[in-house]
C-alpha cells in the first residue's frame, strides 16, 4: 500500500517537499508510492525499496538521487531528471531511459542490459564495468564519460557521441557505431571485433593494442588516431582516411 503522508507530500509544491524531506533523510518508498511519483520533484531523495518493477517514473525529477542496488528493471524513466544520481549496481534492465538526463550520474556495475538509452544525456557520467549488453544508445551523448571494461556487446550507438569518452579494456564487439563521434577517445584495449565503424570520427583517438579485426571501419575519419600495435586484421579500410594515423606495429593481413 502507498505511504499515505509522502504521497501528499509529493502532491504539494517541490519547496514544502524539500524542507519536509530533509528533516526526513532516510526516507524508504515503499514501489506502489514509487509507481505514482510520474513527474514528481524528488532532489537528494533516498529510494531503499529493492523492487520498482514496471513502475512508472516518466519525467521524475531524482536528481542526486540514492538508487544504489534498486530494482529498476522494465521501468519508465523516460525524460527523468537524474543528475547526479547513484545508481550504482541498480537494475535497469530493459528500462526506458531514453531522453533522461544522466549527466555525472554514476552507474558502476549498473545492469543496463537491453535498456532504452537512446537520445540521453550521459556526459561525464560513470558507466565503468556496466552491463550494456545489447542496449539502446542511439544518439546519446556519452561525451567525457567512463565505460571501463564495460560490457557493451551488440549495443547500438548509432550516432551517439563519444568525444573524449574512456573505453579502456571495454568490451565492444559488434556493436554498431556507424557515425558516431569518437574523436579523442580513449580505446587502449578495447575489443571492437567486428564493430560497425563505418563513417565513425575515430580523429585523434587512442587505439593503443586495441583489437579492430573484422571490423568495418568503411570511409572512418581515422586522422591522427594512435593505431599502435592495433589489430587490424580482416578489418575494412576502404576508403578510410588514415592521415598522420600511428600504425606502428599494428597487425595487418
Amino acid at each position: 500500500m502507498a505511504n499515505v503522508e509522502h504521497l501528499s507530500r509529493i502532491q504539494q509544491d517541490a519547496k514544502r517537499w524539500l524542507e519536509w524531506s530533509n528533516n526526513n533523510q532516510k526516507i524508504s518508498l515503499d514501489p506502489e508510492t514509487a509507481a505514482r511519483l510520474n513527474g514528481a520533484k524528488l532532489y537528494e531523495i533516498e529510494l531503499t525499496s529493492d523492487r520498482f518493477s514496471e513502475d512508472n517514473l516518466q519525467n521524475a525529477e531524482l536528481s542526486n538521487a540514492n538508487l544504489v542496488g534498486v530494482n529498476l528493471s522494465g521501468v519508465d524513466l523516460s525524460d527523468a531528471n537524474l543528475i547526479a544520481a547513484d545508481l550504482s549496481e541498480a537494475n535497469l534492465s530493459s528500462a526506458d531511459l531514453s531522453h533522461a538526463n544522466l549527466i555525472g550520474t554514476v552507474l558502476k556495475k549498473a545492469n543496463l542490459r537491453k535498456a532504452d538509452l537512446s537520445a540521453a544525456k550521459l556526459i561525464r557520467s560513470n558507466l565503468s564495468e556496466a552491463n550494456l549488453v545489447e542496449a539502446n544508445l542511439n544518439e546519446a551523448d556519452l561525451s567525457q564519460s567512463n565505460l571501463y571494461e564495460a560490457e557493451a556487446i551488440g549495443a547500438c550507438l548509432y550516432r551517439a557521441t563519444l568525444y573524449k569518452a574512456k573505453l579502456v579494456e571495454a568490451h565492444l564487439s559488434k556493436v554498431y557505431l556507424v557515425g558516431a563521434d569518437l574523436r579523442e577517445a580513449h580505446l587502449y584495449r578495447t575489443d571492437l571485433r567486428y564493430a560497425h565503424l563505418n563513417k565513425a570520427n575515430l580523429g585523434g583517438a587512442h587505439l593503443l593494442e586495441a583489437n579492430l579485426s573484422g571490423a568495418n571501419l568503411r570511409k572512418a575519419n581515422l586522422r591522427g588516431a594512435n593505431l599502435q600495435g592495433a589489430d587490424l586484421r580482416c578489418a575494412n579500410l576502404c576508403q578510410a582516411d588514415l592521415r598522420g594515423a600511428n600504425l606502428q606495429g599494428a597487425l595487418f593481413d
